[in-house]
């Protein structure tokens, strides 16, 4: 689980099904946060992964670095790149999904394009691989929003195989999980100053 550990971060690799950060209740205190915690006491939260999606998530060891990767992902300098695997033939070999997004208070925590009231989102997206019915995708969520990778998609007509959130009954059930995985994060290392990248092959 645990990708890489220095004085000033901590990378792990999530599992799909794994809460990133504690929810409400005790049935939802076990997470990747305090599983990391057992073994890098002053792991802190920079950012988060959907529940249903896996792949690599940093935490800060300690308020300055906290800080320094905080504003990093705040001013959009963190490259992050995703795998997923979509429902249907997907039209071209590349292209950019720019819609905003809203979150659906009555069904929460479902998200949906509102192109009145909705966030900036921008997710660029290029054809890995074509198979039977599905699509393999790299993805490069420029924002950060709320299950933006998945509501764009869905909203391309295309939504992430095993989506049980936003696609169909059918391509929901198509795989035991959601098809979506982190598969790389480059910044800037928040003590050394120097690029960093780290990789994790989808596990699909």
């Amino acid at each position: 689980m645990i990708v890489h550990a220095d004085d000033a971060l901590v990378v792990a690799d999530k599992p799909a099904g794994l809460l990133a950060v504690p929810g409400r209740g005790e049935h939802k205190a076990d997470c990747l946060w305090s599983r990391v915690r057992e073994r890098f006491a002053d792991a802190l939260v920079v950012h988060r992964l959907d529940q249903a999606t896996s792949g690599l998530v940093v935490f800060a060891r300690g308020a300055a670095a906290q800080r320094a990767l905080s504003r990093a992902f705040a001013a959009r300098e963190v490259g992050k790149a995703y795998v997923a695997v979509v429902a249907g033939a997907v039209t071209g070999d590349a292209g950019e999904i720019d819609l905003p997004l809203a979150a659906d208070w009555p069904n929460r925590p479902r998200q949906v394009v509102d192109r009145e009231c909705g966030k900036p989102s921008l997710t660029r997206w290029r054809v890995l691989a074509r198979g039977a019915g599905t699509t393999r995708l790299a993805l490069e969520p420029v924002t950060g929003r709320s299950h933006q990778l998945r509501v764009h998609l869905q909203a391309l007509g295309h939504p992430i195989v095993g989506d049980a959130l936003y696609a169909p009954p059918a391509v929901a059930a198509a795989a035991p999980r959601l098809l979506l995985h982190a598969t790389r994060l480059a910044f800037v290392h928040p003590a050394g100053g120097g690029a960093v990248a780290f990789e994790s092959p989808p596990p699909f």
